[in-house]
């Protein structure tokens, strides 16, 4: 089973956790006009959706290269994260209005032993689900897996925070459900925040790899005299390296070919995550005037 195949089970999998756990907040958030615990529900409802668009995504993603996309359909996975933290800012808005509507027309939510348990049995859930997801996504290398467990991780206080206003309705503060609903915005929006930074990385081709650990591999390449021009960019498990090396202007195109060659495996087994290196060939004059200036 090829990768892309093991993050749609792990996909599937917290999809039916989700959905599950999201019909039980929902359910009883309407039955004891919580907020906190339907804004919740609501929450994990879109972590099931997110778990759609994920499979998509990742499906999309998993396509081989071809004639209009060379490099291949990597990047859709990081489209996928983005909508998720687009998701994630209309949740926002959809909670924090409640959380306004209700300081506008108090009224009192009902806390239950039963909503205690509800909350007890979902955060646990949430937990598993995060460390699966987070753990899963290293080990796949996918970018989509590793926003999910954050917004897993959002889930998790969001959770705490509703059996914290459960007590405090349980002791006579009704009115920190509305309190606990819009503190629930922030945490959400700043987990939409992150995904949107990661992958805005991603997207525009950030540096990923230290020049300097890379030139490092590649000086104990033999006939290698210097190297320089080192961009990487890519994602978790498909990052591409192109740089310059310069060797003996005396050695022979298929010896530079070589040296060129053996450049690409030694970084492509100190760094398991590269995809592909271009190497360009320049030749060494020690002391010139060009390779002063190229090494500044």
């Amino acid at each position: 089973m090829d990768s892309s195949s093991k993050i749609r089970r792990v996909l599937w999998y917290t999809l039916i956790l989700n959905l599950t756990v999201a019909g039980a907040k929902i359910a009883y958030g309407y039955l004891s006009d919580s907020i906190s615990m339907t804004a919740d529900g609501f929450h994990s409802m879109l972590d099931g959706s997110s778990n759609v668009i994920g499979l998509i995504g990742i499906w999309i993603a998993s396509q081989p290269p071809d004639e209009s996309h060379p490099y291949g359909h990597k990047k859709f996975e990081t489209f996928a994260s983005l909508a998720v933290a687009g998701f994630l800012f209309i949740t926002c808005f959809e909670i924090l209005k409640k959380s306004l509507y209700r300081f506008i027309t108090p009224n009192h939510p009902e806390s239950t032993i039963t909503s205690f348990v509800i909350m007890g049995i979902t955060l646990s859930v949430n937990i598993g689900v995060m460390l699966y997801e987070k753990k899963k996504g290293r080990e796949f290398k996918s970018s989509f897996l590793i926003a999910d467990s954050m917004h897993t991780m959002s889930d998790i206080f969001v959770s705490i925070s509703v059996i914290i206003t459960l007590i405090a309705i349980k002791v006579g503060y009704p009115m920190l459900d509305a309190v606990a609903a819009a503190g629930i915005t922030i945490i959400i929006g700043r987990t939409g925040y992150r995904i949107v930074r990661d992958s805005s990385d991603v997207l525009m081709d950030a540096s990923v790899i230290n020049g300097n650990r890379i030139k490092d591999v590649v000086m104990t390449v033999k006939g290698v005299k210097e190297c320089h021009k080192i961009r990487t960019r890519g994602m978790q498990g498909h990052i591409y390296v192109d740089l310059h090396v310069k060797v003996d202007p005396e050695m022979s195109i298929n010896d530079a070919h070589d040296i060129s060659y053996f450049v690409e495996q030694e970084l492509k087994k100190r760094f398991a995550e590269i995809t592909d290196v271009v190497v360009h060939i320049e030749p060494y004059r020690q002391n010139s005037k060009a390779d002063i200036l190229s090494n500044k």
